[in-house]
């Protein structure tokens, strides 16, 4: 170190001293900057893996404090390495700051590739590849990372980029790999487009990079485009057809029950697409129109829910049931009333059989079903639109209006009051058990002109000479002995 007057330089007069004493300063700020780089280089460089080794820290107390199972833990802590070795590789962060305009770009650039080595969008149209390659997210799994898990509602599917991804089938007594998925190939479409939970878990064999897509985004491209959701079906049962293809071979299903099982789940997800063409395809070659789903809803009841025509109008053309039922004794005519597609109401309608007492019947559900869920609106329609008969009878025997009683929807019961014929009603049902709920009788309101006005000689206010006054309340007998007792007593009167 440079010092005044002991080091190499020695001053013998005050401009020495002077310069000695600058270079002094100049040479231990230098040396500073220099020490200050080396250790910010240090520390730089040092910095992730203190992170790293903080990150593992918290990791294992967690574990620790809440004694989860050894496989468990190694998952987490597979992950916050894995997390740790991929930061630099993983872009996606980056890729979602950017405008929405360059993102598509570089996605375009950077997923499309691997996009169009999918069999399931192959002859897909340039279009559509690009707007779901916008949607899609890079994901970064550790190796034996559950990526879908058995039985799990189909809402992802994922793109395989690198790495490999083992198929597993899991019992009781039994978990074996039933195949392993490379580069270019795609896990989980097999239950979103059949709209079915996941029949096996997926799981990872080495670190890979996979491409998520939710299911959400992949039908709602389907949807905007019918030629190119025609083309992902084909493909998609194409592949069903092979005897190759490894999903859906499995020990506990026989296999052409299995073909079937896709094909008919693939023509309830045409119903809910509102894919017309490729339903009466699928019909030609012998498909049953009438399956139904876990919740028994068949094609005819979603696209009726949905408001898709022209898929109705294919699947009553190829046999579809107008009178089947779901597992809440839904029919597809109350699917269609009650999304308030009138038009699709009226052609099932039309297709029922033309038996009084069958229409008097499905009249009497529908005005029941109203009635029970107290839908005003749906019930308006069919009396007033549909011009149905509020004294029509379920399958059951039931009446709406007793129903709506027994649940006390008292708009409900008004409006059926008001447009049936009371003296009809009566006969059909006993009135003292429909009213031994309640500590009341019939009342009737008798206004004298209007019910909230009436006239009398302009007295120069400028009101037009109406006056407020309320209407007069009888009380009527609940039955015709008690109207002779009221009879006699005033006859005594007189």
């Amino acid at each position: 170190m440079t010092t005044v007057g002991y080091g190499d330089l020695r001053a013998e007069n005050t401009r020495e001293r002077i310069f000695i004493t600058g270079y002094m300063l100049f040479n231990l700020g230098l040396t500073a900057y220099l020490i200050g780089n080396m250790t910010d280089l240090v520390v730089e460089s040092a910095r992730r893996t203190m992170e790293y080794r903080k990150s593992i820290e918290v990791a294992s107390t967690f574990v620790n404090r809440n004694c989860l199972p050894r496989r468990l833990e190694e998952q987490v802590l597979a992950y916050m390495s894995l997390r740790f070795q991929a930061e630099r590789m993983n872009q996606q962060r980056f890729i979602e700051e950017l405008p929405k305009s360059i993102r598509r770009r570089v996605c375009r650039h950077l997923f499309l590739p691997a996009v169009q080595q999918v069999y399931l969008f192959k002859d897909v149209s340039i279009g559509t590849l690009t707007s779901l390659v916008s949607k899609l997210r890079a994901e970064y799994m550790p190796p034996r990372e559950e990526v879908i898990l058995r039985k799990e509602g189909p809402d992802e599917v994922y793109i395989i980029v690198s790495g490999e991804v083992e198929i597993v089938s899991s019992t009781r007594e039994l978990i074996r790999s039933l195949e392993s998925l490379s580069s270019g190939d795609m896990f989980g479409e097999a239950a979103a487009l059949c709209c079915t939970p996941q029949r096996f878990t997926f799981r990872t064999k080495v670190l890979s990079q996979l491409l998520r897509l939710k299911t959400a985004m992949l039908l709602e491209a389907m949807r905007i485009n019918h030629h190119d959701s025609v083309t992902i079906i084909n493909n998609f049962l194409r592949i069903m057809e092979n005897d190759n293809m490894v999903p859906f071979h499995d020990d506990e299903f026989d296999e052409e029950e299995t073909k079937m099982t896709v094909n008919s789940y693939s023509l309830l997800s045409l119903a809910r697409l509102g894919n017309a063409f490729f339903i009466e395809e699928l019909l030609k070659e012998g498909l049953d129109p009438n399956i139904g789903d876990s919740k028994g809803k068949t094609p005819l009841h979603i696209a009726a829910s949905k408001g898709h025509k022209e898929c109705v109008l294919v699947l009553l053309r190829y046999g579809g049931n107008v009178h089947l039922r779901d597992v809440d004794g839904n029919t597809a005519l109350w699917e269609a009333i009650s999304s308030n597609h009138n038009l699709i109401f009226g052609i099932l309608l039309s297709h029922v059989n033309i038996n009084s007492n069958e229409i008097q019947t499905i009249q009497g559900d529908l005005l029941c079903s109203a009635a029970e869920q107290n839908n005003l609106r749906v019930m308006r329609e069919l009396v007033r639109v549909h011009g149905f008969n509020v004294h029509s009878k379920n399958r059951r025997g039931n009446l709406a209006l007793g129903l709506a009683m027994e649940r006390n929807h008292a708009e409900m019961v008004h409006f059926l009051v008001a447009n049936g014929k009371l003296q009809a009603a009566s006969t059909r049902f006993d009135r003292s058990s429909l009213l031994g709920d309640y500590d009341c009788c019939l009342r009737v309101n008798i206004f004298m002109g209007h019910p909230d006005f009436f006239r009398r000689e302009d007295d120069g206010d400028g009101d037009g000479g109406k006056s407020k006054r309320f209407g007069k309340l009888i009380k009527l007998p609940s039955s015709l002995e008690e109207l002779k007792s009221i009879a006699g007593i005033h006859e005594k009167n007189k």
